[in-house]
């Protein structure tokens, strides 16, 4: 080769195998009689040459297997010989390593190198206020935010996707905007796709003018069997000016108006039924809209304002999840008729979870037949309902982050979700006690050690965290303890009574339940030699806290809800579960979302503390403790 020839080689050497080959055999066949590519040392040339091959993995495994043996031999002679060109080559390595150890241990990979990142990334996250938010959509937000905030400095706005007025109310619009908050989520710009209604008429008199859409007065059913059989529609062939004529009529909400849509022109027969002349303006006078009021009678539909406002308004990445995947051509198609400004698109896959479904429509269907409390009940799988069951944001943000945004569907248990969160609270849950009042057995304390009068100590709210601080225990000679404790005594057993000492076991009054029994303080024994360590709570000496345990199932019995079951079939006929407990004095201090551990029962959230309660609230029961069980990831549904 001639030296001018050789110069530009260097810049063509990353690319991938198939392309450099030809390359590689022209340095070969030129190195047949030379140790260097230009002169007699190392040169620019070299350097260059060499680094660029060694950066492309394909070619050293290539060049390594020996075939060209000039090549080979040229390559091996530089590496052992020019340490000092490789510095560049090594920190490459090691920062290329422990970013796959980062990822690694973060549990996704996020290398997309994003389509022309360089002119800058805005993403978007684009819910419709028709329902509060759920996990899947925290995955969008979190995703759309990850991208714009840390990968790159970019721009996340978050536009409301308000067009269909029947669906839509300002309490979900208010509690989209509150959910991400208390997520971390700050958008930079909100909007509402109802800001650009007017845009939107005119780009659809755009596409009516350019011959691109048409008036359609099908009914409902028999465009249905149309589009899925590839029948063009008896409209299609509708002039622009008749068409023209109809919007207007369907704008202004006339008889003729509603009995019509606009449909665009992309295709009749695509074996992509998305791309069936999708349906993308109808009329809606039923319902005043939330923002606009009853100014417009003719809204845009999804697939048409998605595209048209997303190029509209700036954003350069439009992250969807797969479930849009077919929907792809057809939002590439609006932008190339209206020539629009183009937005790369990324898909990826939704959360799915055992036992559960994602459908706003038949999660609103709980809340209004009353199935559950509401959007926010810590069965449903909202944001609001997860967080009430007691998951931490933190927790939450980081198990939807490990998943990263790879394409693969898959349908989750629910037990690594849990267990996340776990790791999360166990260190700073303070401890508490819980005996379930219908279980109560009344323990006489007895011998030497057993205090006279009741008294106090303080005790670590947390064994392992001080930072906590501590709570008072009260000790006396009556106490009460579990039923199921008591049933597993022998007479003469030795137990130990947590954050106290050992016992012997007394006498054990017959009967199913047991009603009572006696216990004898042996201070002096050996924790460590015990096999039961029990609870218990003084019963005098302190005024006990009244308590309500609550732990939830699943919704539905079956693990994946097909699009064709009938979810009634499937749902689970009880769904919760509550005993009236009794807890230690200091509890009485816990307040709304405190997160608790009950010793040997589990983590709880404070759903209501005695000072959460309104006047006249509480009913006869009176003023209690509301505690919501935390599942751990161990018992599945719990």
């Amino acid at each position: 080769m001639k030296l001018e020839e050789l110069h530009p080689i260097e810049a063509l050497l990353t690319a991938d195998f198939r392309s450099i080959e030809p390359r590689l055999q022209a340095l070969d066949k030129h190195l047949t009689l030379r140790t260097y590519l230009d002169g007699y040392a190392l040169g620019e040339l070299d350097t260059k040459v060499w680094q660029a091959l060694r950066g492309n993995r394909a070619a050293v495994s290539f060049i390594k297997r020996g075939s060209l043996a000039n090549l080979a031999r040229w390559f091996q002679f530089i590496e052992e010989n020019h340490p000092e060109i490789q510095a560049e080559i090594k920190a490459k390595d090691a920062a290329a390593k422990a970013k796959v150890a980062a990822a690694s241990k973060a549990g996704a990979s996020y290398a997309l190198a994003l389509q022309d990142a360089d002119q800058g990334v805005v993403t978007r996250f684009l819910p419709e206020p028709s329902g509060y938010l759920h996990i899947g959509h925290a995955k969008a937000a979190l995703l759309s935010d990850y991208f714009a905030h840390q990968a790159y400095k970019g721009t996340m706005r978050l536009r409301l996707d308000d067009t269909n007025p029947s669906k839509e109310k300002q309490e979900y619009q208010d509690a989209i905007i509150e959910d991400l908050a208390l997520m971390g989520i700050k958008p930079d710009v909100l909007s509402y796709t109802s800001d650009y209604f007017d845009y939107l008429y005119d780009m659809c008199i755009r596409l009516i003018k350019q011959g691109d859409a048409y008036a359609d007065d099908t009914d409902q059913e028999t465009m249905r069997n149309e589009r899925w059989n590839g029948i063009a529609s008896k409209r299609r062939g509708r002039t622009i000016e008749e068409t023209l004529r109809i919007f207007e009529e369907m704008k202004q909400g006339s008889e003729e108006g509603l009995q019509n849509c606009i449909r665009a022109k992309l295709s009749v027969d695509n074996p992509n039924k998305a791309m069936r002349d999708p349906v993308i303006y109808r009329c809606n006078i039923e319902t005043p809209h939330h923002r606009t009021g009853t100014k417009w009678k003719a809204y845009p539909m999804y697939d048409f304002a998605c595209p048209v406002v997303d190029s509209h308004e700036g954003v350069t990445h439009a992250l969807r999840s797969t479930e849009y995947t077919d929907r792809n051509p057809q939002y590439q198609w609006f932008l190339d008729t209206l020539k629009l400004r183009q937005v790369h698109m990324w898909d990826f896959a939704r959360m799915n979870f055992i036992r559960t479904f994602l459908s706003k429509r038949k999660l609103a269907k709980l809340v209004d037949t009353g199935k559950v409390w509401g959007w926010d009940d810590p069965r449903m799988p909202t944001i609001r309902g997860v967080r009430r069951r007691g998951m931490t944001i933190p927790a939450l943000r980081d198990f939807i982050l490990k998943q990263g945004p790879s394409r693969n569907v898959v349908t989750m248990d629910w037990t690594n979700f849990w267990a996340s969160n776990k790791k999360e609270i166990d260190p700073i849950a303070p401890r508490h006690t819980a005996i379930l009042q219908k279980d109560a057995v009344k323990v006489t304390v007895t011998g030497g050690e057993a205090p006279a009068e009741p008294f106090t100590a303080d005790k670590p709210k947390h064994p392992k965290n001080k930072d906590l601080g501590t709570k008072k225990v009260v000790f006396a000679s009556e106490l009460i303890m579990d039923q199921a404790d008591a049933k597993s005594f022998k007479d003469g057993e030795e137990v130990t009574l947590m954050a106290w000492g050992n016992a012997f076991v007394g006498q054990i009054a017959g009967g199913d339940p047991v009603p009572t029994m006696t216990c004898e303080l042996n201070l002096q024994g050996d924790v460590k030699r015990t096999e039961k360590k029990v609870t218990w709570l003084s019963s005098k000496g302190q005024q006990l806290v009244p308590a309500e345990l609550w732990d939830f199932d699943y919704l539905i019995t079956k693990d994946v809800l097909q699009e064709e079951d009938n979810m009634e079939d499937f749902l689970t006929p009880v769904t919760e579960t509550m005993d009236d407990a009794w807890c230690d004095e200091a509890a009485a201090q816990l307040k709304k979302d405190d997160i608790i551990q009950l010793e040997r029962r589990g983590y709880y959230r404070v759903d209501k503390g005695l000072g959460d309660w309104t006047e006249g609230e509480a009913g006869p029961k009176g003023k209690r403790l509301v505690l919501f069980c935390i599942p751990t990831g161990k018992t599945g549904s719990k």
